[in-house]
Parts: structure tokens; C-alpha cells; sequence
């Protein structure tokens, strides 16, 4: 019989973590930003001052799916939020019910911390994914994009006169 459990990452869980993190680069065809490191990974989940969270889930003793994230606040609503930055399951692992244990367990840990909501970010073109999504209750927003800067346009902006 096959057992699975979701628990707090731990340090020895850095390497399959990481290696899903590629996983899901290529998935997404986005391997090519991929700069992290297990060292930049352990730094931001253990470090002295540690970045964001996450979560694994385990079938079998086995590391298969990950959740990775961190608070932000909502000045509407003068509260902490909880903000899911990556969740993947290994493809071998797909269809078994662990994403939506991960993602449920997620929403669990916002609750419990007081969190006035639970947000997170789906590319357009993954169909199956945000289908998954709004069949767990999520709204997809439609009139608000991304924002990013990064690189030498981050480094330009913060060099522009105050």
C-alpha cells in the first residue's frame, strides 16, 4: 500500500527539491532563467534569514511534489497573505491527489496563520493547470498582470534619480 505524507522541508531535502525546480523550468520551457543552486536554495529556506517556505510531500519515504512559498501583505486589507510561488509534482506522480493535498494543506497553514488570502500565479497557456485551480476554488483574475524587473533593468531602475 502506498503511503503519503506532506511535511515542512527540511535541509536534506534540497537536492530533489532543486532537481524539481528544473523539472519544472523545462515543463514550463523556462529553463533557461534558471540560475538557482541547491547552496542559493538551502540559503533562502535555512539561511540566517530565511526567504520563503516550503512544504514536500513523500510517497513512500520518497520526495515526489514540493510547494514553495512566502508572506506578502495586502494593504486593502491590512493583513499578511500567503503566497505560493512554485507547487509541481513529479509526472510519474501526477494524478494521484497530491497536488490537491499540497495546495489544500497550503491553504490550511494561511488560515492557521491568519492570512486574509491566498494568492498565487498560473501562465495563460497551461490550461490544465488553472482547470485544476478554479475546480479547488480559485478565482483566475483577469485584469491584473505581472510586474517584473530583473537583471540590468532592475539594476537601471534602481540607479534612476529619486
Amino acid at each position: 500500500m502506498t503511503t503519503f505524507s506532506i511535511r515542512p522541508a527540511q535541509p536534506h531535502d534540497i537536492a530533489p527539491i532543486h532537481a524539481m525546480i528544473v523539472e519544472l523550468a523545462v515543463f514550463e520551457k523556462l529553463e533557461h532563467l534558471v540560475v538557482a543552486t541547491e547552496a542559493l536554495l538551502h540559503e533562502g529556506l535555512f539561511g540566517a534569514h530565511p526567504s520563503c517556505e516550503a512544504i514536500v510531500g513523500e510517497e513512500d519515504g520518497e520526495v515526489v511534489c514540493f510547494a514553495l512559498f512566502f508572506h506578502n501583505f495586502s494593504t486593502f486589507l491590512t493583513r499578511k497573505g500567503l503566497y505560493l510561488e512554485d507547487l509541481y509534482v513529479r509526472q510519474s506522480h501526477r494524478g494521484k491527489g497530491y497536488g490537491t493535498r499540497m495546495l489544500t494543506r497550503l491553504a490550511q497553514i494561511a488560515v492557521e496563520r491568519n492570512c486574509g488570502r491566498f494568492e498565487w500565479s498560473v501562465l495563460d497557456w497551461n490550461a490544465p493547470a488553472i482547470g485544476f485551480y478554479q475546480q479547488m476554488g480559485a478565482e483566475v483574475l483577469p485584469d491584473w498582470r505581472i510586474c517584473r524587473v530583473t537583471g540590468d533593468g532592475l539594476r537601471a531602475l534602481a540607479e534612476r534619480p529619486a
